[in-house]
């Protein structure tokens, strides 16, 4: 089998392997390197379990060749989270029951903050529309949508409390 030498940076970490060529890049990362938290599920794309970041961009992992990303910075649901990136919106979907099974929670948060990053104050359809991609089969999407939208809320509201004189 043809592998590849790839240097990746994930989580901040630089990490050096051998890897085959037809390799998915959730399987690296949860093979290899033991991150679990991005999930498997439909392997085509469509359902958004294995949601994480390669150079700022959510991908999905299960359509990325591993092989491709030499010299990529990869950001999984553990980096993000370790970091207090997401704690606001992870409060919010335990608050709002937004997180039933969990099994679609790691890549509904990474949509989430991808969201949030690019816009402030999406409104509720916005919301809804960048999650489309997301599969989730227990919530039924309005605690999800519900969880998000508070969070922009209190980013808004939090930011504008620490401009004022």
């Amino acid at each position: 089998m043809t592998t590849h030498s790839i240097t990746v940076t994930v989580n901040g970490e630089s990490v050096r392997r051998a890897v085959q060529a037809r390799l998915h890049l959730i399987d690296f990362l949860r093979g290899d390197l033991g991150l679990m938290g991005s999930h498997v599920a439909c392997e085509h794309g469509v359902c958004g379990a294995c949601t994480v970041r390669v150079d700022g961009a959510i991908v999905r992992g299960c359509l990325v060749l591993a092989a491709s990303l030499d010299g990529a910075s990869v950001e999984t649901i553990e980096g993000v989270s370790d970091r207090g990136e997401i704690r606001d919106l992870q409060d919010a979907f335990i608050a709002r029951n937004a997180a039933q099974c969990g099994f679609c929670t790691p890549g509904m948060l990474m949509c989430a903050a991808d969201l949030l990053g690019s816009n402030a104050q999406p409104t509720r359809a916005e919301i809804r529309e960048h999650i489309s991609g997301n599969y989730c089969r227990c919530t039924g999407y309005q605690a999800i949508v519900d969880a998000i939208e508070t969070t922009a809320l209190k980013r808004v509201s939090s930011d504008a409390g620490g401009a004022k004189p």
